[in-house]
């Protein structure tokens, strides 16, 4: 019941009526008091009647916003305490101080109040140290969405398992197109009889069915060497963690000529449509041939490649039809361009300058001005011997310039020539790339992510042992007017040398074949140990890294250099090579910091350990057998810790990744 006794609380606009009313009460007053007694009762009654309503209508409306007030907080003591949310508060020491009821879904014990953080999950209270407002932990079989008050010393806890479920019910479920080709197929078979090319098929056919059948992999056969298949992510990440091993199945099916038969992969993944997904997994087969094949390349719609498999050295598969064509390909672009520019690597080497005098006696035989890149500030010791010897051949040393001068000299129609080297980050001078459309790309190193872009040419073979070799076969389907001197021809030569640690490694027979024809025009092998000679300080250098190394395990050879002490990356690489000719080493690293304040490791092995795979996990790359990489914003100990991890994962993994 309204309480009437209480001050009256009147609007505003009552007041001003009533006082206005009494003013003119009191003028009827003054004219005829009778009137005046009935104006005033009225008044009276009209003041009371609006006392009363607008005392009641307050009165009503503070019961309502006390009702109000209630409900609100009863609801919010409900949310706090049975909204399907997980919340915690903690103290600054990072131990729980409370939790609602909720957690009590997560957790069997009764309370989790006293417990640390790390009860819930052990990288939260590092997340939230870091500053992190959203982090992600799975408990059990959880999956938990927490948001972060760091100031409040407050965690809100999402249960997002089903969320999880469904998007990895998602991804699993995506298409993955794959090519599967045979390499040496056509080698093979193109001797056997219609019977002996039959069983092969048949035993090909046989193992990859078998094989997508206990996958669940569609596979159809498109030719004789080529297959398609279909499959999903969740099919593809058993493949993955299975390294591929129908790889190994194929290998292991030798035929009659005692040559092993080898598989290459490439697999296009991620949310892009159907024909994008097959674009990328034609353009990862391409990857994994120009890598030698023998290997699984997957690449997805951002251009990230995983690489499997590539234990064994690429067979030597080349024809001199191949060599050919490429030569009269490459005639044809130097009779068209106005001059040719050659350039090879950053801190060349013998196998980078021999092969750019190659280059530049094709373009000289057809005719055409031709220069030769280099920066003298990246010359060591065996390529400034060269250079001296090159210094004394003026017709010689005039085709040589400096970056600078390039950039003068390059038109529009120039052709660009790149030789032992497909990465634009490594080539001498990268900007040249840009000022012409004709590039020439010549390299005998396995297919990297990074490479080139839009070449007109590419010749690359991973199973030649150098640029050298592939150079040379070229030079004898040019002019025959082309002559090459002694000092050209050794040059190609020390190249071949060089790469094949005389003749002992990555040698073929065509190896022989070219070394053989430079040496008919005159190439001088004692020229090339005078260049392969060193100084007596580079050794006593060389040995102090020897010095260090220890065996990691199983025949694995790591040396680094002292902190503070630099080394240039041919004396790594040189003592990466002397340690595997130690009993006992299968592979050996050579780490040590660099002259440019980056790390560099130098890997070697006698194929049976894939230091290009560890190599390209530390964003490296190379060769089964000759790999190496810089590292920047780290240390020696860093980048040592980072290498027996690679190590390790490699062998327990099963030697493919």
């Amino acid at each position: 019941m309204p309480n009437f006794f209480k001050k009256p609380r009147l609007s505003s606009h009552l007041w001003v009526i009533y006082t206005l009313s009494i003013l003119l009460l009191a003028l009827i007053f003054y004219y005829e008091w009778k009137l005046g007694l009935v104006m005033t009762a009225l008044l009276i009654a009209s003041i009371y009647y609006s006392v009363r309503t607008e005392q009641f209508l307050i009165n009503e409306t503070e019961e309502y916003i006390s009702t109000l007030s209630y409900r609100v907080k009863k609801v919010g003591e409900e949310a706090l305490m049975e909204m399907p949310i997980g919340i915690v508060l903690f103290s600054e020491d990072y131990n729980i101080e409370w939790a609602n009821p909720y957690m009590n879904h997560f957790f069997p014990q009764e309370t989790l109040v006293g417990e640390p953080l790390n009860q819930i999950s052990d990288t939260l209270v590092s997340a939230i140290k870091e500053g992190k407002n959203d982090v992600w932990i799975s408990m059990d079989d959880y999956e938990l969405q927490t948001v972060v008050k760091k100031d409040e010393r407050l965690l809100y806890l999402f249960d997002r398992t089903q969320q999880t479920l469904v998007q990895n019910l998602y991804q699993n479920d995506r298409t993955v197109l794959a090519i599967i080709f045979l390499d040496n197929y056509e080698e093979i078979t193109q001797a056997m009889d219609d019977t002996a090319k039959s069983h092969i098929n048949s035993q090909v056919t046989s193992i990859l069915n078998q094989w997508s059948q206990e996958n669940g992999v569609y596979l159809k056969r498109s030719s004789q060497d080529k297959f398609f298949a279909v499959l999903n992510h969740r099919i593809l990440k058993n493949l993955e963690r299975s390294k591929f091993d129908i790889l190994d199945d194929v290998r292991e099916l030798i035929t009659d000529k005692n040559v092993p038969l080898t598989l290459s992969f490439g697999i296009g993944v991620g949310e892009a449509s159907l024909p994008d997904l097959g674009e990328l997994a034609q353009s990862s087969l391409d990857l994994a041939l120009g890598r030698g094949g023998d290997q699984v390349a997957i690449k997805d719609e951002n251009g990230k490649v995983r690489f499997y498999g590539g234990k064994t050295n690429p067979m030597e598969k080349r024809t001199r039809v191949r060599a050919r064509v490429i030569s009269h390909a490459l005639k044809g672009l130097v009779q068209e361009a106005d001059k040719v520019i050659v350039m090879g690597h950053k801190n060349p080497d013998m196998d980078s300058i021999g092969a750019c005098i190659g280059i530049l006696k094709m373009a000289q035989a057809n005719d055409k001005d031709g220069f030769i890149v280099y920066d003298p500030d990246e010359a060591n010791t065996g390529v400034q011997r060269l250079f001296d010897e090159i210094q004394k051949s003026e017709q010689l040393w005039s085709r040589f310039i400096d970056p600078e001068e390039a950039h003068e000299v390059v038109t529009k129609k120039t052709l660009i020539v790149v030789v032992d080297t497909h990465k634009p980050s490594l080539v001498i001078e990268e900007k040249l790339l840009n000022k012409t459309e004709h590039v020439v790309v010549i390299d005998h190193h396995r297919r990297a992510e990074e490479f080139i872009q839009d070449p007109t040419l590419v010749y690359m073979e991973p199973y030649a042992s150098s640029t050298a070799e592939l150079v040379t076969e070229m030079l004898e389907y040019q002019p025959k007017k082309l002559k090459l001197n002694m000092l050209e021809s050794t040059a190609l030569l020390a190249g071949i040398i060089v790469d094949t640690k005389s003749f002992t490694l990555r040698t073929g027979s065509r190896t022989f074949d070219a070394a053989s024809y430079l040496r008919s025009k005159g190439a001088d092998t004692v020229l090339v140990q005078k260049f392969m000679k060193e100084d007596l300080d580079v050794y006593v250098r060389r040995s102090k890294l020897i010095e260090s190394a220890k065996i990691y395990r199983d025949g694995i050879a790591i040396s680094k250099a002292g902190e503070g002490d630099t080394f240039g990356p041919v004396i790594i690489a040189q003592a990466a090579d002397t340690l595997l000719t130690m009993s006992g080493v299968v592979a050996s690293f050579v780490i040590s910091e660099r002259s440019d304040g980056r790390i560099g490791i130098s890997a070697r092995s006698l194929g049976d350990v894939n230091v290009q795979i560890l190599m390209e996990s530390m964003n490296g790359g190379g060769h089964l057998t000759n790999a190496a990489t810089q590292l920047d914003d780290t240390t020696i100990e860093q980048a040592e810790e980072q290498l027996k991890e690679i190590i390790d994962e490699y062998f327990e993994g099963g030697n493919e990744s």
